[in-house]
This record gives C-alpha cells, structure tokens and sequence, in this order.
C-alpha cells in the first residue's frame, strides 16, 4: 500500500472517531442497522487524541471511569484527532465493549455479551461457538453501520455543516468543564 493511500485511510479513520465520539455524545441512539435493528453507541473510559506531523505528532491519552475527558476534548478543539477509543454499543440489554484503532480499524480487546452455557445444554457441542460468532458479527454489523453513516454524510456537501456543529459542541463542552 502506498504512503497516500495510508494517510488516506489514517486520516478518515481519524475523522470518523472524532465524528463517531459527537454523535455518541449528542445522539446515542440515533443508530439503526439495514435490519432495522436500533443500538445505542457510546465512547467511555479512554479516549487518545494526536495532532501534528513527524517529530511535532502529540498524542495524549485520557482514561477515567467517570471523566468528561476534558483534556482529550481540549485536544480536540485544538486541532487534534481521535486515533483510538474505547467503544460500547448496546442493544437489548446486550453490551459489546472494543478499542478501535483509526489508522488500521483494528479492534482490540473486543468484549461481546455473555453466553450461558445452561441456555445451550441441548444444543449441539458447537452452539457454544456458534453464538459467540453470532455476536461478533453483531458487533461489526453495529460498526459497519456506523461507518456507513460516517460515510454518508461525509462525503456529501452536508460534511462543512457537520465539522461546524461539531466544533460548537467541543466549544460548548470545553466551558461546561471549565473550573
């Protein structure tokens, strides 16, 4: 792969992080899948922005059970990026917990929804796994939606209205936080 195709890809990955962390903040369950399935999304607990180019790149990272992760929004309005987040997505009571990567979509320390085994004794010896499948691909499927709604609006005239409604809601934030 060539240097311009991934910054390309670093770049809308950034992109669709920090979009991802407004939307989850302004309107968490705005999200329905092509199943008409709706999930509620959520950026909790840690969040790394980065700016910057070569020996200039600052990065920080912010974590906090409880945090309004002031210092990764004060990152934000300064021009920074989201470059890995934890994400929660929820559906029916139903948790799934990852850390996204922007520059490759690589997710780490993917936690899915607990399976019972009794719900299953039944059931064949590879309904255990079987599930578990299951709920991963619900879990990109929540993803892959989420991106294509990034997609969507990004690539459309409507993306100038968007990053404006996005830097209100930073400024508003970042005086909401202040001492």
């Amino acid at each position: 792969m060539s240097d311009y195709a991934s910054s390309v890809d670093d770049i809308l990955g950034q992109e669709f992080l920090t979009w991802l962390w407004f939307k989850s903040d302004v309107a968490p369950d705005e999200f329905c899948t092509q199943k008409g399935e709706t999930f509620t999304v959520s950026m909790e607990q840690r969040i790394v922005v980065q700016g910057g180019n070569g020996d200039a790149k600052e990065t920080a990272s912010v974590s906090g059970v409880y945090s309004p992760l002031s210092e990764a929004r004060y990152g934000i309005s300064m021009g920074k990026k989201v470059v890995r987040a934890l994400l929660h997505f929820e559906k029916d009571s139903m948790n799934y917990q990852f850390v996204l990567k922007a520059e490759d979509f690589t997710l780490n320390s993917v936690k899915i929804p607990a399976v019972e085994k009794s719900t299953l004794q039944n059931e064949d010896e590879d309904a255990l796994l079987f599930e578990k499948i299951f709920l991963f691909e619900n879990c990109i499927e929540f993803l892959d939606t989420l991106y294509m709604a990034f997609l969507k609006i990004r690539l459309s005239k409507e993306w100038v209205e968007e990053v404006h409604v996005m830097r209100q809601w930073v400024l508003q934030k970042e005086e909401s936080t202040l001492p």
